[in-house]
């Protein structure tokens, strides 16, 4: 697993060779964890400069009212937008963490008065620029048995 979310375009005959097992095996192994829900996708890293996102930040949303229904529908609403790069619904003082991807400071204000601050569930966000931003390739693994 390591591996693979490392490198998902490893060839299975090298992934084989670096776990030390035969390459049917590996391939056998990666199908199984597919089919169990532990791989869920194999995705490519895109540089956002490269494709007009001059601006990323992070958004902290905080709701008016906690309803499930309006929960899920803020979420739905959320995912829709291709501003969009990852959400995440968290506890403490907000619900929502939105990273967000825009050309530019005009676009973050017109997003966060469009999409977010319009919107009659929110009742306050508060955005951080991110200066940098890399996703991290290792995965901590906890399994049955393990240490952490």
């Amino acid at each position: 697993m390591r591996l693979l979310r490392k490198n998902a375009r490893l060839p299975n005959k090298d992934l084989a060779a670096r776990v030390g097992v035969a390459p049917s095996t590996a391939l056998e192994r990666v199908r199984r964890l597919r089919e169990a829900g532990v791989l869920q996708g194999f995705h490519a890293e895109v540089a956002p400069a490269a494709i007009g996102i001059g601006l990323q930040a992070m958004v902290a949303v905080r709701l008016a009212r906690h309803s499930r229904p309006q929960v899920e529908a803020f979420h739905a609403h959320l995912l829709a937008l291709p501003e969009v790069l990852s959400l995440y619904h968290v506890a403490g003082a907000d619900d929502f963490l939105v990273h967000v991807g825009v050309r530019d400071s005009d676009h973050l204000r017109d997003f966060a008065m469009a999409a977010l601050t319009s919107r009659e569930e929110v009742a306050h966000i508060e955005t951080h620029l991110i200066f940098a931003f890399k996703r991290s390739t290792d995965l901590p693994v906890y399994l049955d048995g393990d240490e952490p």
